[in-house]
């Protein structure tokens, strides 16, 4: 009696789990094809968020390294330290050569200075040369007078064209004199244009020192959560190397999905779409289309297909479609770049 009615117990219960098994897979099936009835979906689709390079702009080894894998930061902090000698040097050098053109400057000055009394001297010799002059000039138009009435002789009449000759070369060597002196002091005024323009050059040299000496510094450039540590201490890095990503949580967060291309023919931009995110399956995300790629995704690859050589053999090829997401800042944080999604696609 006992075993009878244990028999029929478990055929009972066997009965009743057969029955729940053929329910369950009824409503999976029905809630399925309801899906795919009314949406387009796919579940070839990712999270995507912009991930900012930290990039080194000047070389050498790494002296320290403050932050570790999968750290959290916030903007200013210190991330990497560059050893510093080298371009400590490099300042010293500039600052010498900048200290070397501004003494240049008061020696500049100074012969300026004695340059314009060489040329008041001048000056003053070229007044009493003219004079002279003159006077001598006046001195042969009355010999050439009386030479012409025969009142003197032609003995003295040369020697006073001889001395007219002489003072006048003694005249155009003073004024050539004047001219080569205010020659030189224009020189001069040019050679200070040029100090002050090397001074410049040297100002804004010594200003890059100080610049890579400061980027000998790696800052975070605002709060986020740093990526993999792909550097050691010691390291040799060159300008512009990739050193770690940060990600910022409150940025712009949006799905890539990849429908089929028999699958894009009524969508639209700004056509909603529900999401759901494999590693969150209780909670529903809400979006948009945003943008349709205008390629296909193989488009993209390293070697796109050429279906113009040897047999073809006919793919369907996938569309990314990009969809913006429409939660609040606050749910879409916990999402991270790369996380595998479920896109439906509302048909119209």
């Amino acid at each position: 009696m006992k075993k009878n009615k244990i028999d029929k117990i478990i055929i009972s219960l066997t009965k009743w789990i057969g029955i729940t098994l053929l329910l369950g897979i009824i409503i999976w099936s029905a809630i399925f094809f309801l899906k795919g009835y009314r949406y387009e979906q796919t579940n070839d689709a990712q999270v995507d968020a912009y991930l900012s390079p930290i990039n080194a702009k000047v070389g050498g080894y790494i002296n320290k390294i403050y932050y570790k894998d999968n750290q959290q930061v916030k903007k200013g902090d210190t991330l990497v330290v560059i050893e510093l000698d080298e371009y400590g040097l490099k300042k010293d050098a500039a600052s010498a050569e900048l200290m070397s053109s501004y003494t240049k400057l008061p020696i500049l000055t100074a012969n300026e200075e004695t340059q314009i009394k060489s040329i008041e001297v001048i000056k003053a010799q070229l007044s009493g040369a003219k004079a002279k002059l003159s006077q001598q000039q006046k001195e042969f138009d009355r010999y050439k007078n009386l030479l012409a009435d025969e009142s003197t002789t032609q003995q003295k009449f040369d020697n006073v064209s001889a001395s007219l000759s002489i003072t006048q070369s003694d005249y155009d060597q003073t004024k050539a004199s004047l001219q080569v002196a205010e020659s030189k002091l224009n020189d001069f005024k040019s050679q200070r244009n040029a100090i002050k323009a090397e001074i410049k050059i040297k100002e804004a040299l010594l200003q890059r020192q100080e610049l890579d000496i400061k980027y000998t510094v790696i800052l975070a450039p605002f709060d986020g959560q740093i990526g993999k540590k792909t550097i050691q201490e010691g390291q040799l890095i060159q300008p512009g190397q990739t050193l770690a990503f940060l990600v910022n949580k409150r940025e712009e967060k949006w799905v890539i999905a990849n429908f089929k291309e028999t699958q894009i023919s009524n969508f639209k931009i700004g056509q909603a779409v529900s999401i759901e995110i494999d590693a969150f399956p209780k909670e529903k995300f809400n979006g948009i289309i945003e943008s349709l790629s205008p390629t296909t995704g193989s488009r993209y690859s390293l070697l796109p297909p050429d279906n113009a050589t040897g047999n073809f053999v006919k793919i369907i090829q996938r569309i990314p479609v990009r969809i913006k997401l429409k939660d609040t800042s606050k749910k879409l944080e916990k999402l991270s770049a790369g996380m595998n999604a479920n896109v439906y696609v509302l048909k119209n």
